[in-house]
């Protein structure tokens, strides 16, 4: 099969503009290539966003694969966070105005100079905050913030466990919590990723790699609130430890293994395994996203958000920034830019 990018072409009856650079896999399963498209005006509720940054996630690498719950049509453009600049709106779109720095979780897309997005999803970034750092809070912190306080309902002086703890939605898990007034007990691999967490506002550590989980948990009283992204033998393990009427979120499952519920159990312990996908509320509730990324993006403003970037890699090396998100070795976020 020729997985050569075609360039593609003007749309018939638009004005010619400068075509755009991006990065697109031609099929799932493909290697990125550089193409350059041609993008139509804005449509009905529509902005043309300037991409300043583009901050990568795991999910990244599955929608490429072919094995995100979100499936995108090739040619496959990744990149679901990004922030940058509007530079037109289409029409009826007042807000956001052009000139206006913002940030969209649009589920792809983000690895290009420009994209057209839809203006009910795009957050205003403020000026105290930077491109690359507002394309970096919104997947993991927006989805520690549904996941905590709108779905899962955490309170002041409940024990939440959090896995995954030193990556970038466990650390964020760890500060929401924290900031809640949670006892905040993180599960890593580690004493770097443990003292990152620690960091972050956790107030147990265990390292994952050594200890027996469950009873560790159990020591501490047990779990009111489970935010795994691991699955497999941790969340297990976290089930048997939760106390009754615990609210367990299945985040991802970057273990391999997509655990298996026995209804059985939360009948005998009155537990709620509660499910969390943040890219499904742009399109059933939008407007519970945009108010959620809102409040993230405030914290950013304030400084109350810890956001390590990682790496940064230029537009122009994509494909390198790709596989350094395969391979795990940069700690923290990666950003592509546009400079």
């Amino acid at each position: 099969m020729d997985d050569t990018p075609r360039d593609t072409p003007p749309p018939a009856g638009s004005r010619a503009r400068a075509p755009v650079v991006r990065w697109q896999a031609v099929r799932e399963g493909a290697p990125l290539h550089r193409a350059t498209a041609h993008l139509p005006p804005p449509g009905p509720g529509e902005v043309r966003l300037r991409i300043a940054a583009c901050a990568l996630n795991f999910a990244d690498l599955l929608l490429l694969e072919g094995r995100y719950q979100d499936r995108v049509e090739p040619p496959i453009v990744p990149g679901i966070e990004m922030a940058g600049t509007v530079e037109a709106a289409g029409p009826g779109v007042t807000e956001p105005e052009v000139g206006a720095r913002v940030a969209v979780h649009a589920g792809h897309g983000g690895l290009a100079e420009a994209a057209n997005v839809p203006a009910a999803l795009c957050v205003k970034v403020p000026a105290c905050v930077p491109l690359d750092v507002a394309a970096s809070v919104l997947v993991a912190h927006g989805t520690a913030r549904l996941a905590l306080v709108h779905r899962a309902h955490l309170q002041a002086g409940e024990r939440l466990v959090v896995t995954g703890a030193g990556g970038g939605s466990g650390l964020a898990a760890v500060e929401t919590g924290a900031a809640l007034g949670a006892e905040v007990v993180a599960v890593a691999r580690g004493a770097d990723k443990l003292e990152a967490a620690r960091a972050a506002g956790a107030v147990h550590l265990i390292d994952a790699a050594t200890a027996d989980l469950r009873a560790e948990v159990r020591a501490f009283g047990g779990a009111d609130v489970v935010f795994d992204t691991v699955g497999g033998a941790v969340w297990e393990a976290l089930f048997r430890a939760a106390r009754p009427e615990a609210r367990l979120l299945p985040i991802g499952f970057a273990g391999g293994e997509v655990p298996q519920i026995p209804a059985n159990h939360l009948l005998v312990k009155n537990l709620t395994v509660i499910g969390l996908n943040l890219g499904g509320y742009r399109r059933f509730a939008p407007e519970r996203l945009t108010a959620a990324l809102g409040e993230v993006m405030a914290g950013a403003a304030e400084g109350a958000l810890r956001v390590h970037v990682g790496a940064r890699f230029p537009l122009a090396e994509a494909p390198a920034a790709i596989e350094a998100l395969r391979a795990r070795t940069v700690p923290g976020k990666i950003v592509v830019t546009s400079a």
